[in-house]
């Protein structure tokens, strides 16, 4: 396994298994026979951040985000209230409950596998357990999505502890893990705001193509750190908005406290990273007597207005925080759809 550096902000490595007998075969795929549309299987679907951006043709910031040639045709979610946000913004058809009770649903073929495993066991936030935690050893179940389908091409996301040194064994065997399905895998860190998201947010995604896939390039960062767009740039059109529960315009009245949530935002920097588990200790505004509202999350994590959540202050914190930036994963996906049809020899 090698490294090397990206624009000194994201760090790749590759692996590839040397195919022998103990391995799966993987088929070769041509990709000089690109079709005009590829399957997505979406896995951990949260309330759809990760497929929108794959889909593509939204708009924010007053830039619009093309359509990309991906459509998600099966999605598994185990939270109700994602799922129930995911029916309105993203597709009615997604199966509500663990991923294990429907692995026999799963389509006999799709182009593309994508999912963020859950990850609470992995951040620095969380208890430390690594892959032996319940939550985080999930991991396995995309595995065997991945060897059920054998997608031309596979995406998973997690947070950026997973590369601590203290959670290398849990890494290294991920990496291992994924490596013995016969593709090539590589992985990268990436820093959202380089990529135009109003916030300070590090995540890894691990990507492997199948044997005739062109290998997967990240795709370059948009912005330097002196252009990362500010919090204020972000939202400061909603600062004299009232309550309006239509939009998720709703904020939290918890108090400050004393293990967290006692950060305020800075009007000229990037939006701290948007934690899922928060417990309506969510961060403040930057001039407002308030914590920042639901819909303003919202834009910091780059979901463009008319994607509504469809729950209360709770579980939106929830859905917005577990969520990956739309704006992060359309680039992801642009890099995809490279890998799908550039013509290999």
């Amino acid at each position: 396994m090698t490294n090397q550096s990206i624009d000194n902000q994201s760090i790749i490595a590759t692996s590839r298994c040397d195919s022998d007998v103990s391995k799966p075969l993987m088929p070769r795929y041509d990709s000089r026979q690109a079709p005009s549309e590829y399957s997505v299987v979406s896995l951990f679907s949260g309330c759809g951040g990760m497929d929108l951006g794959f889909q593509g043709d939204f708009s924010i910031f007053g830039q619009h985000y093309a359509k990309n040639p991906f459509r998600i045709t099966w999605a598994n979610e185990i939270n109700a209230a994602a799922c129930n946000t995911y029916r309105r913004n993203i597709d009615k058809n997604i199966h509500h409950g663990d991923i294990q009770d429907y692995l026999a649903t799963l389509p006999s073929t799709a182009d593309v596998i994508i999912g963020g495993f859950p990850c609470q066991d992995i951040s620095i936030n969380g208890k430390g357990l690594g892959i032996n935690g319940k939550r985080s050893s999930l991991y396995t179940s995309m595995i065997e999505s991945i060897a059920l389908v054998k997608p031309k091409v596979f995406v998973a996301e997690n947070v950026k502890g997973l590369l601590l040194q203290s959670r290398k064994a849990s890494f290294d065997k991920i990496m291992e893990d994924f490596g013995s399905l016969g593709y090539q895998v590589s992985y990268a860190l990436y820093h959202a705001a380089d990529y135009g998201v109003p916030q300070s947010r590090e995540r890894v995604f691990i990507v492997g193509t199948a044997n005739g896939i062109s290998a997967f390039q990240p795709p370059k960062p948009e912005r330097t750190k002196e252009k990362w767009m500010t919090a204020a740039e972000a939202i400061a059109d909603l600062e004299l908005l009232e309550v309006d529960e239509s939009i998720n315009h709703v904020w939290s009245a918890a108090n400050a406290s004393h293990d967290q949530g006692n950060r305020r935002l800075d009007a000229n920097r990037p939006g701290f990273t948007i934690r899922a588990e928060c417990h309506g200790n969510i961060q403040f505004h930057y001039s407002l007597p308030r914590r920042i509202s639901m819909r303003e999350a919202a834009r910091i994590q780059s979901f463009p207005d008319n994607f509504i959540f469809a729950s209360k202050l709770r579980e939106t914190e929830r859905q917005v925080g577990n969520a990956v930036p739309p704006i992060l994963a359309w680039h992801i996906a642009q890099a995809v759809k490279d890998c799908l049809t550039i013509k290999t020899l």
